[in-house]
């Protein structure tokens, strides 16, 4: 079985598991319950896998010894992979018992309690406390009765263990990622704008990576200010290898559930630990990672045009990140706080690719103010138009904005990729040959008719420092060409047989008429 028909099983059990166990619980609510299952069985077996390959004896296995036998390596094994879990805690023993287990609501709850408590004290707590928060096993979602909840409970639990996710020998974590980014998508197209604010589409993704790695094949820290579920911070593992983003992943995200989701997902794509630092909090207001800064690849998809503090907190005005423009983004729209946020944490020779709603292109007052800092200063690199319909929850043609610090022009590129894209069955998607297009033009930086053109940054000062993509690239007049003169002459030769028609007619109904 090839690759892509591996993942097409995956994809379809997937659907059908989600679909015959939800029942009465909202789609976007099971998501929870999806991922925390599966979660729990990818650590479980990635656990076993590690202390099983660390036993010299070839026929140990981590499943079947006893809970008193396995406390002997807790300590060692916390430090290595940050959490600890009791063979007969394991997600397959817990399965094979689930049946039979009158309080399995419970059971699960002091296996995640007892998971989440295993760091307590050590260099991981951070990393691994609240991850089962929104694993509610005593929610009423899952049903009235205790009896009805373990039911649904047992479902799920052999529904994802009947997952066909391979071996770990057979790239089983790629097939884990793929699993929980296909059911983050699956959720989020069903799910409206609930399910879009937490999820960027994967190919949009990728192309943000891939600008921001250009020419690159390592880069030291990758950053994320509103992280989500950490899908476009992983994609600089699948561009460039999780191994060559050599000083961690980092991120923040204010929403506490898409903050334990980003956590999750780390650990669903091997990154362990001590590889990644997510923050909870507002970072435009309480940032946590002023220690960490500068970063040298940031991406990002910021909520568009949302409230924040602004002038109303006059300390914000002295901030370090926002102070050099010498004015703050509007209380009603926070976009280019963010962008100024990510500017000042980007490392000199960094890029910073940002999805970016496109009022902020060309609205007037504060924003205007902040786009003459940026472009004065030579720091937007390019800016991409991209099409309409692309993400989840809303219709609008976004797009991305791409800083840098060092540049050996001054000059700013402009692409109108609006008109790159491929319709799928509910919303429209960039294709691998979409992107390269996209790519191979940021690249080479020239004027391409009708798709990409370089402009002086003084012309863009001129034009009030509008950087909306179509001032500057014509758009290919699409309408059917017609010659004047030879329509002219149809119209006179139509003329001239309509006439002998009347004629005719005429004539016709003058010898009627005589008869």
């Amino acid at each position: 079985m090839t690759k892509d028909q591996e993942r097409a099983e995956l994809h379809k059990s997937i659907w059908q598991m989600a679909n015959t166990a939800r029942g009465s619980v909202d789609g976007w609510d099971f998501k929870q319950y999806v991922l925390g299952m599966l979660f729990y069985r990818f650590i479980s077996e990635n656990l076993t896998k590690y202390i099983n390959d660390n036993e010299p004896d070839s026929h140990f296995d981590y499943v079947k010894i006893t809970d008193a036998q396995a406390e002997y390596g807790r300590k060692d094994t916390v430090k290595e992979k940050g959490f600890f879990i009791l063979p007969s805690e394991l997600f397959i023993n817990v399965v094979k018992k689930a049946k039979n287990d009158p309080d399995l609501n419970e059971t699960l709850s002091k296996v995640f309690k007892h998971i989440e408590s295993s760091a307590n004290g050590t260099e991981s707590e951070d990393d691994i406390k609240w991850l089962f928060d929104d694993f509610n096993v005593n929610s009423n979602k899952l049903g009235n009765t205790v009896e009805q909840r373990n039911k649904k409970l047992t479902e799920l639990l052999e529904s994802v263990a009947n997952l066909p996710l391979g071996n770990y020998d057979e790239n089983t974590i790629d097939l884990f990622g793929d699993a929980y980014e296909y059911l983050m998508g699956m959720y989020a197209s069903n799910a409206g704008k609930s399910g879009g604010e937490f999820f960027t589409p994967q190919e949009v993704s990728e192309l943000l990576a891939e600008i921001t790695t250009v020419g690159k094949i390592s880069v030291n820290k990758v950053y994320d200010p509103c992280c989500g579920s950490g899908s476009l911070l992983l994609k600089f593992a699948k561009v460039l290898g999780k191994d060559n983003v050599r000083q961690w992943f980092y991120g923040q995200e204010i929403n506490i559930t898409t903050y334990n989701l980003c956590r999750i997902n780390m650990f669903l794509h091997d990154i362990n630990y001590e590889k990644f630092n997510i923050a909870h909090g507002d970072t435009l207001t309480h940032p946590q990672h002023w220690d960490d800064e500068p970063f040298d690849a940031i991406v990002s998809n910021p909520p568009y045009s949302i409230n924040w503090e602004g002038d109303a907190n006059p300390i914000l005005i002295n901030d370090p990140r926002f102070s050099p423009a010498g004015v703050l983004a509007p209380k009603s729209k926070a976009d280019l706080a963010f962008t100024l946020h990510m500017l000042s944490w980007l490392a000199t020779s960094g890029t910073a690719a940002i999805v970016e709603f496109p009022g902020v292109l060309y609205r007037w007052g504060a924003e205007a103010k902040i786009r003459k800092y940026l472009i004065d200063n030579n720091y937007i690199d390019a800016v991409i138009q991209l099409p309409p319909d692309l993400f989840f929850g809303t219709s609008i043609a976004t797009c991305i904005m791409v800083l840098k610090k060092s540049k050996s022009d001054n000059k700013t590129l402009f692409i109108d990729a609006s008109s790159e894209f491929v319709r799928g069955s509910a919303k429209n998607t960039l294709s691998p040959d979409n992107r390269k297009k996209i790519l191979d033009a940021y690249t080479a930086r020239t004027d391409s008719e009708y798709f990409a053109k370089l402009v002086d940054n003084a012309d863009i000062a001129t034009n009030d420092y509008n950087i909306a993509v179509s001032s500057y690239v014509e758009q290919e007049d699409t309408r059917e060409k017609i010659d004047i003169t030879e329509l002219n002459q149809k119209i006179e030769t139509i003329v001239a047989r309509q006439s002998e028609l009347r004629a005719s007619i005429d004539q016709i109904v003058a010898e009627i008429e005589r008869k």
